[in-house]
Order: structure tokens, then sequence, then C-alpha cells
């Protein structure tokens, strides 16, 4: 599918923006990053799911899964389309994925991504999202989805270099903010949160098969 054939939610300015900074620095955050009507939808949607949607979130992947509260304590609920906003957000993240592919050549194939909820109390430890040559996940998304978010709310996204020697970015979770970057290139931590915290959690994935089946399956 070519990126005329695709909903245009996103501007030819954002995306031109975001395949700059993607270039020079391997991140950018955007303020109003959707139409405020699909984040709205988006919010009111998170705050439908019962509690029982929300599974807790383990660390690593496939059969190393394991839960450690000590490491992270928030809970997901993974966007499978099932509902017209998630084919929304799942389309307005399609036309991103063509018009990075045509801009930077990076081969995304797909596109992965949860709902996350950080309750007041929670965290998740410093991380990097893949291991450089040991994972197709390459470009990590986080969309925010809290209105009146105050700085005595903590609960920030912290990004650093990659010898965590330097912070880069220190992010509150804004509503419509959105934040990009590389997944096997930046650690990153979410400090502990004073209240209800909600996102959108997501990876663009390459390629990589194994007997003919996309590797590593979510």
């Amino acid at each position: 599918m070519n990126e005329s054939a695709i909903s245009q939610t996103l501007s030819d300015q954002q995306l031109t923006q975001i395949a700059s900074a993607l270039t020079e620095s391997g991140y950018v955050l955007l303020s109003d990053f959707l139409p405020l009507h699909l984040t709205q939808s988006l919010l009111i949607e998170i705050h439908s799911l019962s509690d029982q949607a929300f599974k807790p979130a383990a660390i690593g992947r496939d059969n190393l899964q394991q839960l450690n509260e000590k490491i992270r304590s928030n809970t997901l609920h993974w966007l499978t389309g099932r509902t017209l906003v998630q084919q929304q957000y799942l389309g307005v993240m399609e036309q991103l994925r063509v018009a990075i592919n045509r801009r930077l050549f990076m081969g995304l194939f797909d596109f992965e991504c949860h709902y996350s909820h950080y309750a007041p109390g929670d965290f998740y430890k410093m991380h990097v999202d893949a291991f450089k040559g040991a994972s197709n996940r390459v470009l990590s998304t986080v969309l925010y989805l809290n209105p009146q978010w105050q700085a005595e709310h903590a609960g920030e996204l912290q990004l650093y270099s990659e010898d965590q020697s330097q912070l880069l970015l220190k992010i509150e979770p804004k509503f419509n903010d959105c934040v990009l970057f590389l997944s096997d290139t930046f650690p990153h931590e979410v400090k502990v949160t004073q209240r209800d915290r909600y996102s959108i959690a997501g990876w663009f994935r390459i390629n990589a098969t194994v007997a003919g089946q996309l590797d590593p399956p979510r």
C-alpha cells in the first residue's frame, strides 16, 4: 500500500519533522500528535475497559517473559483493531510506517501496540526496548492520554544516551504528546507516578522470519 492510498491524518509537515529528527538524533517529541477527537476517543475507550482487561506487564519476550514487579509494575491491554477507534489509531500508525519507509528506507514491516496503565506508585526501571541484532523492534512510540497532567504528578519518561551518561529528554506524559525513538539505542525509564497514568506504547518492526513466520511474535 502506498502513502497516497492511506487516509492522511498526519500532515506532510509532521511527517517531515519526524523523519528529520529521527535522522539527526534518533528521537522526536511531538505535541498535538493526533486530531483531538481521536485522542479523546482513545481516552474514552481506555477508561471503559474493566480492570480485568488489563494484564500485568512482563519483561522479556516469548518464552523468556517473566513478571518482575521490582523492575516493572504497570498493566497493559493489547490493541487488536477490534473497535473503530483502535482501527483509526492503527490506520494513523500505518500512514506513519509508510511515510517513514518512503523517507528513510527503514524497512518497517508492521506495528504492534498496547494500552498501558500505571497506577499511583507504579514505575518501569531503566531498560531498552530491543537489543542490537536480537529483536525485530526498530522504532518505539508512546502516545500519552492524560488530560490536565501536572508536574507534581511525576511519572515522567526519561530518555538517556546510549551509554546512559546523559539525560536527553524528561517527558511529562501530557495528553496527545507522542515520543518516537530508536528501540535499540536509547535506555529509558518511567519514574514513579503519583496518579493514574495512561498511554499507548507501540513498536514498528522489521520482518524477521523463521520458517516463514514472523519472528518474534508478540
